[in-house]
């Protein structure tokens, strides 16, 4: 297994409120990988997102052993993201300056055959193989609503002024309610974590491309950045890759 990462501010932004966490445990063949991306002003969107993000990383390396089972394990991911919700609902009510913060999330656990991803909010996982690409997780947002509903179209939806309203974020109440999937992986496959600087202008097979056929992996996150600067880079880029 190998990792890879890449973050940016884009074109667009002064500053870079995406932060995350991806690390390869060798002797116990998983990584843990998060990917935040923060919203409600200049200095608190950093705060939440790098909060939520340590916060949730740390609990959930605490907590996962190898041979644990799926149920506990989601259990164990569940938990670290209400420990992080509660950490950065907390952080909010500290000071004026932080008031309303908050952040999504992406994470989970990923090991030679199962992966465990859980989310909040529209930052995003997928899987990859020669078969395809999967998007793994469901955005919270109103545009993913609309579109559930057949209110909308997949183009409509692309262009919709409100594409980037959440219904989801971590800190923005006492509690929050998460999504967690469980899917089988295998050797070869692809596993990549993005906000929605990536997602909104670039297409999920541009990103497989890229994953399978652009070139050396270990460059792949960085030519994907880079894809979504050159068409405007509206804003702040992270990716992370893991290689099976």
């Amino acid at each position: 297994m190998r990792v890879w990462s890449h973050t940016d501010k884009g074109v667009a932004r002064t500053q870079n409120q995406d932060y995350y966490r991806v690390e390869l445990f060798h002797e116990a063949e998983y990584t843990i990988c998060a990917v935040c991306d923060g919203m409600g002003g200049a200095r608190a969107g950093n705060v939440a997102s790098e909060i939520a993000c340590q916060t949730f990383f740390e609990e959930v390396s605490l907590a996962v052993k190898p041979t644990m089972n799926i149920r506990a394990m989601r259990e164990a991911l569940k938990k670290a993201v209400k420990q992080a919700n509660l950490m950065v609902f907390e952080k909010s009510r500290s000071s004026a300056d932080f008031y309303g913060m908050g952040t999504t999330l992406v994470g989970g656990v990923i090991m030679p055959t199962r992966a465990v991803i859980v989310n909040v909010g529209d930052s995003r996982a997928y899987l990859a193989d020669a078969e395809g690409i999967q998007r793994v997780t469901r955005d919270h947002s109103l545009v993913e609503d609309l579109l559930e509903r057949g209110d909308l179209s997949a183009g409509e939806a692309k262009n919709h002024p409100k594409r980037n309203l959440i219904t989801r974020a971590l800190g923005t109440e006492a509690d929050v309610q998460c999504d967690i999937f469980t899917l089988e992986v295998h050797k070869g496959d692809h596993m990549l974590f993005c906000s929605d600087g990536l997602t909104n202008v670039v297409e999920e097979q541009e990103i497989l491309y890229e994953m399978l056929h652009g070139g050396e992996p270990q460059y792949c996150c960085k030519r994907l950045v880079d894809i979504a600067n050159k068409r405007g880079g509206p804003d702040n880029i992270t990716v992370a890759l893991i290689q099976l």
